[in-house]
């Protein structure tokens, strides 16, 4: 994991280095070599960063969140569940090569799941498809877990972030409920339920999901915990929703979330399961050639959390 980033502006490598030799700082699109693609002024990357987007009749909301996603992310996965609206053909339209994958099941935990099965990438970043998250962000995501991280966990509450879009209702229990989650998990979080998250592929296997439901952001979180990979948050602003109504509902969804960590707690004595299943709905995938990207620029630090 330490050659799969290296800034543009290092010294000579030491001979022998798996690094190659250092470069000018690439125009917008340039790689920069042999596997390597530019992030930013300062960063090349080798890892393939796949972007995963749960939609259902959110065409309205695309061209903004496909418009902040940045040039050099290696695909995105719009999971549609069944839009009656033009959500697939706008996608299809702004970005022709991106992979849609039909949802088969029901809820953000399945969507999620079918997305991840469908992607190719080695990192992967979860990105809502109603306009609250900043796809310039994603660059933040990715420098930290090229750093070594094995989650970057996005945070309205961590020095830096914030939020337009929370009650105080919500605010009250996502603080109580983040409370209890580092109570009985040995975590540090600072926020829980919130959905803009990146991470290695390969680490499905050791959190080994197998929710349906919005709870899927929580249980997440404690599996992540659970399997003691290193998490790093990464502080994130919460924007409102741009069309459309959200199916968010504080106290339905936050006794979800109470039961999923209730459920977590009382299985830790076995330790998580291994083995990720491949959902229903993977089988849907379909991928058009060509590629398509606008800019994306910007890097926040985050503070380290994990156990």
């Amino acid at each position: 994991m330490t050659t799969a980033a290296r800034s543009l502006a290092d010294p000579d490598p030491v001979p022998g280095s798996a690094l190659p030799a250092p470069v000018a700082q690439p125009a917008p699109g340039e790689r920069t070599g042999p596997g390597y693609r530019p992030v930013s002024s300062h960063l090349a990357i080798t890892p393939r960063v796949s972007v995963v987007i749960p939609a259902m009749n959110e065409a309205a909301n695309l061209p903004y969140v496909f418009a902040s996603l940045p040039p050099w992310i290696h695909e995105v996965v719009l999971v549609d569940g069944a839009s009656t609206d033009d959500t697939v053909a706008v996608a299809r339209r702004l970005r022709p090569g991106l992979t849609i994958v039909a949802q088969r099941g029901r809820g953000k935990g399945d969507a999620l799941l079918a997305g991840f099965a469908a992607c190719t990438g080695d990192i992967v970043v979860m990105v809502d498809a109603d306009g609250s998250a900043d796809g310039a962000e994603i660059v933040s995501y990715v420098s930290a877990l090229v750093g070594g991280a094995d989650f970057a966990k996005g945070s309205r509450f961590a020095n830096g972030g914030g939020t337009d879009d929370m009650t105080t209702v919500r605010r009250l229990g996502n603080r109580l409920l983040t409370s209890l989650v580092n109570q009985k998990f040995g975590t540090r979080y600072t926020d829980l339920c919130y959905g803009y998250n990146a991470f290695w592929r390969h680490c499905l296997h050791d959190i080994a999901l197998d929710c349906a439901g919005f709870e899927v952001e929580t249980l997440i979180n404690i599996r992540v915990g659970r399997a003691g990979l290193r998490v790093q948050e990464i502080p994130s602003h919460e924007y409102r929703r741009i069309h459309g109504a959200s199916n968010l509902r504080a106290v339905r969804d936050g006794l979800r979330v109470l039961r999923v960590i209730l459920r977590e707690r009382g299985a830790r004595r076995g330790g998580p399961a291994t083995g990720t299943p491949r959902p229903e709905s993977a089988k849907g995938a379909e991928t058009a050639k060509g590629a398509g990207a606008t800019e994306g620029a910007g890097a926040t630090e985050g503070a380290e959390v994990g156990r």
